[in-house]
């Protein structure tokens, strides 16, 4: 059995269950999924002072998962704050984001994607990152629709009636092949667009789980894991025990 958390880098777990809920209908038998919250910090991170300040929690919940014996963890949100920080300082554990699995997949289905994003004010960090993990060439566009991350849901018909209309100009005018939901809290809404659109639509909460199970996979048969050469190289332990790292943030389970 694999254990994985999905962790919704934000403040509110009033959601936490309809995630769960949500993601059991995609996860492999042999997941055991749970979710859960920060316990302080924002409401949502359409901002690059909200993500800093959840920083510490975010890898403050990958050290606590890895010490609960979790496989795994996704973050929640698309712009992927704080991955490479968490695979970093994590021992054994795997660690995805949606915004990384997303366009990786994308990048497979269809030789061009666009993102739906919530705001305008999304796109330079979301553009970053998909030149940051190499699929530059791959990007078709941003589209937005003039929401906040917590307006997804509120009227369900009214986003997907905008998500339609950007997804159309994606397609027709920038010669998209695939869409990605930009945001993990587009959730639920894929398949009613990929059915009109006849094109693969990424729903990034799905594609943020099932990359955690294929690298979970390949890492039990072929030992694959992420690499401590360059990247991902952990900081050393008798400098972060003597500058008292762990114990000054609250990062439990940071020193061997």
């Amino acid at each position: 059995m694999r254990r994985i958390l999905f962790l919704k880098v934000v403040a509110y777990d009033t959601m936490n269950e309809a995630i769960k809920e949500y993601l059991n209908k995609y996860k492999d038998r042999d997941t055991e999924l749970e979710a859960r919250s920060l316990a302080v910090g924002p409401k949502y991170l359409e901002y690059q002072f909200y993500q800093a300040a959840a920083g510490a929690g975010i890898l403050k919940e990958v050290l606590r998962a890895e010490k609960d014996g979790f496989d795994a963890v996704v973050t929640s949100c698309f712009d992927d704050p704080f991955l490479y920080p968490a695979r970093e300082i994590s021992k054994d554990i795997i660690v995805t984001a949606p915004g990384e699995s997303s366009m990786n997949l994308a990048s497979v289905l269809g030789s061009r994607f666009s993102v739906i994003v919530g705001r305008d004010k999304w796109i330079p960090q979301m553009r970053e990152n998909v030149y940051k993990y190499g699929f530059g060439e791959k990007l078709a566009s941003f589209r937005s629709l003039g929401f906040g991350v917590l307006d997804f849901h509120r009227d369900e018909e009214l986003t997907l009636k905008r998500m339609k209309e950007e997804i159309k100009k994606a397609i027709e005018k920038d010669y998209a092949e695939v869409i990605i939901l930009g945001c993990s809290m587009q959730f639920g809404f894929y398949r009613e667009l990929q059915k009109e659109f006849e094109v693969p639509v990424i729903d990034s909460m799905i594609a943020g789980l099932k990359q955690a199970e294929y690298l979970l996979e390949l890492k039990e048969k072929t030992g694959w894991g992420f690499s401590r050469r360059g990247l991902y190289e952990r900081p050393p332990e008798k400098e972060m025990e003597g500058w008292k790292l762990e114990e000054d943030f609250g990062l439990e389970g940071l020193l061997l």
